[in-house]
């Protein structure tokens, strides 16, 4: 993305096509979850996978790595779980980030976006899409096996700017990647493109002739038979640059050299997903000169024309490529100008179970500010656009937080990476951490996700109390002999007397004991 920085000033986001409405009386609060690391740049989770995090590292002595965090300690595997070798060190090259194959837990598979190295005289390096493995296809692997790369698709990048910093799966099943424009102002790389050659006095992400970039692409990394890692998988044997199938309801599967491309008309989208309910897509896309601009396209239908060059935001640009305002064009659902912010950093729709009242409302920052922004999506337009930048600044000094990108979980908790101070932080609610089964996450999260049975509706995890905790001698029955027990144990502090299970020995304990001791039973 660009980093045209001017500073970290956290300004509220302001909206240019919708009104901002009333501000949320219901705060939230950030815990670090883990730190050390060196340009972190992205991180996320394949879903079954509860107890760990994979942070993408930008580059790291001119190497891209993804880190391994266990999210019941914090600690961070020394150890890389992958290196990708070199990558493009030059403006906004690197290592990007990565995507889970929906089925990770059973094969071991997932995909990577790093720009590779320039090469003599070449100012840019290529994208490249790449396929690894967990070690010996275990997902629980504490590695991926290097030995495993496979390259799907490289994309001519005729600058080290505009390389579009996403991939994903969506819902259905197929791979997405967002692609930049290209580089320099006003989509005029000149049309190096995939294959080299395009129409002239478009620019690359109006061009649906011959061109992948400033565009969505959709591909099917499986093949017919529904496995990835087979021989079905790849469409183009005779392309060394190509291994994948295109799915045969893309919108421009009849075209000769565009069929992998689902919607176009992007600049420069930095960070894209999918609302895990409703499936709808998002993207921010950073702007050039003006606006920047989030877009929601609703189930994700087809040919889809977010608008650039011919727009920014909803400015006309006066450039050719497409017709300003065009009914055809999907119109940002929210926009800022440059005085508030100036590089874009789109975010996700929150469906975690741990906080229940912000559900559906979704999360964006810019990379110039770090300011984050909340609001409701609606039909049309948004409400409830919250300024949430002081109630989630991360410990330590506001001035020294740069926020890149936001990520998620198996579980759907989502994520901050803070670049500068190299950390990642969970958005959570704030107040004390009560986590009696040492699991890294909040019990009440626990309990709301499923991952803790609560039968009796206490607010604790059940595997952290006693199946009797009237029975406090576990002698079998309920008597005396369990209220000696358990004053004595009260007396020294010890941890058994702490009955409602939050941390501390105190008189909620001896009511709660009480409760159970009068009824006679568990």
């Amino acid at each position: 993305m660009e980093r045209r920085r001017r500073g970290h000033t956290l300004a509220a986001a302001s909206v240019l096509a919708a009104s901002s409405g009333m501000a949320s009386a219901q705060v939230l609060a950030t815990e670090v979850v883990a730190s050390g690391f060196a340009l972190p740049v992205f991180c996320t989770a394949p879903r079954g996978d509860d107890n760990r995090l994979f942070v993408v590292q930008q580059r790291r002595f001119g190497r891209g790595l993804v880190r391994l965090v266990d999210l019941r300690t914090g600690r961070l595997q020394i150890e890389p779980y992958l290196d990708v070798g070199a990558v493009g060190t030059g403006a906004e090259q690197g290592f990007f980030c990565m995507a889970f194959h929906p089925r990770f837990m059973q094969n071991g598979y997932f995909y990577v976006k790093f720009a590779a190295p320039a090469v003599a005289g070449v100012s840019a390096g290529d994208v490249f899409i790449v396929r690894y493995r967990a070690m010996g296809g275990d997902p629980m692997a504490a590695a991926a096996d290097p030995a495993s790369a496979r390259v799907i698709l490289k994309i001519a990048q005729p600058e080290s700017t505009h390389n579009g910093g996403w991939l994903g799966f969506g819902p259905d099943g197929r791979l997405y990647l967002a692609t930049g424009d290209g580089g320099n102002a006003n989509d005029t790389t000149g049309g190096v493109s995939f294959p080299p050659y395009h129409t002239p006095g478009i620019g690359n992400a109006q061009d649906l002739t011959d061109n992948i970039l400033g565009k969505v692409l959709r591909i099917d990394v499986d093949g017919p038979d529904g496995e990835p890692g087979t021989d079905d998988d790849d469409g183009f044997p005779a392309d060394a640059d190509r291994h994948y199938v295109v799915p045969p309801d893309n919108p421009y599967v009849s075209t000769v050299n565009t069929p992998e491309v689902w919607a176009n008309g992007l600049r420069n989208p930095w960070r894209c997903s999918f609302d895990r309910e409703t499936g709808d897509f998002w993207v921010g896309d950073v702007g050039q000169a003006e606006r920047e601009e989030i877009s929601r396209n609703l189930g994700n239908v087809p040919s889809r024309n977010y608008g650039w060059r011919c727009m920014e935001g909803t400015r006309c640009t006066g450039l050719a490529g497409c017709t300003c305002n065009a009914p055809e064009l999907t119109m940002p659902l929210y926009e800022y100008d440059h005085t508030v912010g100036c590089a874009v950093v789109g975010g996700y729709v929150y469906r975690g179970a741990a906080i229940p009242w912000l559900r559906g409302t979704y999360f964006f920052s810019d990379f110039c500010t770090s300011a984050i922004t909340t609001f409701r999506p609606g039909a049309v337009g948004v409400g409830e656009v919250v300024d949430r930048s002081v109630e989630l600044d991360p410990p330590g000094a506001i001035s020294n937080v740069t926020i890149i990108s936001f990520g998620e979980d198996s579980r759907g908790d989502l994520y901050l990476v803070d670049q500068n101070a190299g950390r990642v932080l969970r958005v959570v609610k704030p107040g004390p951490k009560v986590d009696c089964n040492a699991n890294g996450r909040h019990d009440e999260g626990d309990i709301a996700a499923g991952i803790s049975a609560d039968v009796n509706g206490d607010g604790i995890p059940d595997e952290c109390q006693s199946p009797c905790p009237a029975d406090f001698n576990v002698d079998g029955g309920v008597d005396g002999a369990d209220v000696e027990a358990f004053f004595g144990a009260f007396a020294t502090g010890e941890s058994t007397a702490d009955v409602n299970a939050d941390g501390g020995v105190d008189g909620t304990d001896v009511e709660r004991f009480f409760i159970a001791w009068e009824a006679g039973g568990c």
